[in-house]
């Protein structure tokens, strides 16, 4: 499954890199998925709204169901 999420998140991510942002794979600890926001990304303000109603959203319906997506800033 760790495969498949992050392909999604790469697919996810030249929209993500239109705005000057990026996001990174960290880990995955069971449903739980932790990247890291980078760029324009890691300061803007909507970053949880892209995490929950962008990222979390498509990874959703494109992995698993259950899947939910935790920013972080460590490794």
């Amino acid at each position: 499954m760790e495969e498949k999420v992050k392909e999604a998140i790469n697919a996810i991510r030249p929209a993500l890199q239109n705005d000057g942002g990026d996001i990174e794979f960290v880990r995955m600890e069971g449903n739980d998925v932790y990247v890291k926001l980078v760029g324009a990304c890691a300061g803007c303000p909507m970053s949880q709204l892209t995490l929950s109603n962008g990222v979390q959203r498509y990874v959703r319906e494109t992995v698993d169901k259950n899947i939910n997506i935790i920013n972080t800033t460590t490794f």
